[in-house]
């Protein structure tokens, strides 16, 4: 991605910086996603997740970098807790499997923004809609999975952003959700992670609003260039 589309990407998120503690007091506090609203944790560095606020179990380490394009890891944000010292953790989707795993971060290691766009995936109408302040922006048909590797339904959030070249197989952008596939363990060498991406080469042979796709969702390059453009990492995408 370049710098310009990097730059527009994080522009669709308002970001708050961390304040000092004498100050956190005064800074809004995140609330869970709505149809109009979601925040996005933007992780400032390596963080240890737990499965609850302050005392759970440790689930497992966050980089701040995602694997794939090595962009700004942005989680949704599903919920806040306060601890006995009155300091603010916040429960973020996971990008792992069982599709739904969300952890315990603290908040003052993640940089906190507020994304007031959403998408929403259709598996039995086979399309994809974004909205923007609660309001129907754009609806694209789609290609969703085949009946032996359906697209899971369920609620998940924008994660990785890859620019291909027009004649790849995925068309011009991938987009990694943070939902697995539920029949396939491992997928053209990755390990079944969701996407939603463009369409070229040998998958122009499936039409659009078919269902024959390995679970990924397929749009047409016009209409995922639109979504890598203006909904950034950490949107919510709900799927059903």
């Amino acid at each position: 991605m370049s710098r310009a589309e990097t730059g527009a990407a994080l522009a669709a998120v308002a970001f708050l910086l961390p304040a000092p503690a004498a100050a956190q007091a005064s800074q809004p506090e995140p609330s869970p996603p709505t149809d109009r609203v979601a925040w996005v944790a933007r992780l400032l560095e390596p963080v240890t997740a737990l499965d609850g606020p302050a005392t759970g179990h440790i689930v497992g380490r966050l980089a701040p970098v995602t694997s794939w394009n090595r962009g700004p890891v942005m989680l949704l944000v599903l919920d806040t807790s306060r601890d006995d010292n009155g300091d603010l953790w916040l429960r973020v989707l996971l990008p792992r499997r069982p599709n739904g795993t969300s952890a315990w971060i603290r908040a003052d290691t993640a940089q906190l923004g507020r994304t007031r766009w959403r998408i929403e995936i259709s598996t039995e109408q086979r399309t994809v809609t974004v909205f923007h302040r609660g309001v129907r922006v754009r609806s694209f048909p789609a290609v969703v999975g085949a009946p032996a590797t359906p697209t899971p339904h369920g609620r998940f959030a924008l994660y990785d952003r890859v620019r291909l070249t027009p004649n790849n197989f995925l068309g011009t952008w991938a987009i990694h959700l943070t939902g697995f596939s539920d029949v396939l363990a491992t997928f053209d060498g990755g390990q079944g992670q969701l996407a939603l991406h463009g369409r070229g080469g040998a998958s122009l042979r499936d039409p659009l609003g078919s269902a024959r796709s390995h679970g990924c969702i397929r749009i047409t390059n016009a209409a995922i260039g639109f979504i890598a453009t203006h909904a950034p990492l950490g949107t919510p995408v709900l799927v059903r």
